[in-house]
């Protein structure tokens, strides 16, 4: 594994980022010094390697939120660790907890969560971030339809 996550190195980064890129325009929130980047995606769309190196599982069933935080300072930000919690509810009111895994990769720290999806399910998600050592909260809520077929 020690060989491979060099290789992956970035690479994670790169996807990721395309994804946030390419489902919306810009998916962040500020809230005090800092900034919560969020997206959410099938998980079929990895590739193979990305997921087994990140023990993600890949079907168009299932997607992937994505939730990173960063400290600005100045004109530039770091990544810092956070307390990542939330859920999302489809339309019927159905809930689906996300326990989100924290994931280290170079500088970069990512926090991941998967669930189970329909076809053309409509998710909401409410997410809460606590960077380390602040009590101030940063609370994201998005919506996003999914498609499996």
């Amino acid at each position: 594994m020690n060989k491979i996550k060099p290789f992956f190195s970035g690479i994670l980064l790169i996807i990721l980022s395309l994804y946030s890129f390419g489902s919306f325009a810009e998916n962040s929130k500020n809230f005090g010094d800092y900034v919560v980047h969020f997206n959410a995606f099938r998980s079929d769309t990895l590739t193979p390697e990305i997921a087994k190196a990140y023990a993600l599982t890949r079907r168009n069933n299932r997607m992937v939120v994505n939730i990173t935080v960063q400290k600005r300072d100045g004109d530039a930000s770091r990544p810092v660790k956070a307390k990542v919690t939330g859920f999302a509810s489809n339309l019927t009111g159905q809930v689906k907890n996300l326990e989100f895994r924290e994931i280290h990769d170079g500088d970069a720290i990512y926090y991941l969560a998967q669930s189970q999806i329909s076809n053309r399910e409509t998710l909401k998600f409410d997410i809460k971030a606590t960077p380390a050592g602040e009590t101030l909260v940063g609370q994201v809520k998005f919506k996003q339809q999914f498609f499996t077929d």
